[in-house]
């Protein structure tokens, strides 16, 4: 029997490392990329200006601004309560008014935003620039985010105890403690859901100072 000749065997070689390669790179494309933002949804609030249009009807089209209560005043149907609702949501309301009040029978409702409210966060305590900053319009924003935009922690911060406080629309007050500094350096300990945390419109984050 004649011997395989050592340049075939070298070609043979490369072809088995080459699909080891590829075999062990398949898995990773597949898996969930774990460090993938949160899908953000936006939700109506007041102030936000919207126009509001129903399918062949076009003598019941609107502009109007979601007030204080987080209202809109439509023709005919009066306040519809359109506030903490996505647009889709918001549609599904002022369909469900028209019917209700039996002014249409299958109305088809478009909701478009033409102006967006102010929408504010602040940070206090021991960052190196606090004060009150824009929240991005239809994208997320971490408490992290919110802690590199104000030029980070000081060199006296308690990062580990970072506080976010939230007034709901109902008025209620929930105050949440968030290991950032354990977030920032990737810490088992961090809370998976600390690092998924939005924040949301008047938060208040305050970073305490540490205690030696």
């Amino acid at each position: 029997m004649r011997k395989p000749r050592p340049q075939i065997l070298r070609r043979l070689w490369a072809a088995a490392l080459a699909a080891l390669a590829l075999a062990s790179a398949a898995p990773a494309a597949d898996q969930p990329d774990q460090q993938a933002r949160p899908k953000f949804v936006y939700s109506l609030t007041a102030t936000d200006k919207i126009r509001v249009t129903i399918f062949q009807e076009d003598d019941l089209a609107t502009e109007c601004r979601v007030d204080a209560f987080g209202n809109i005043n439509l023709p005919l149907v009066g306040d519809v309560h359109v506030a903490g609702l996505t647009v889709n949501d918001a549609q599904k309301a002022v369909e469900t008014a028209y019917q209700a009040g039996r002014f249409l029978r299958r109305p088809q409702v478009t909701i478009s935003i033409d102006e967006y409210a102010p929408r504010e966060v602040s940070i206090q305590g021991q960052v190196k620039e606090p004060g009150r900053f824009l929240l991005p319009i239809e994208s997320t924003f971490s408490v992290v985010e919110l802690v590199t935009k104000a030029g980070g922690f000081t060199d006296i911060a308690k990062g580990s105890d970072v506080t976010i406080t939230h007034i709901g629309p109902d008025g209620r007050k929930t105050v949440r403690k968030v290991d950032v500094q354990g977030i920032i350096q990737g810490k088992s300990s961090a809370k998976a859901d600390d690092s998924a945390l939005l924040l949301e419109p008047g938060d208040i984050v305050y970073v305490p100072e540490s205690i030696i």
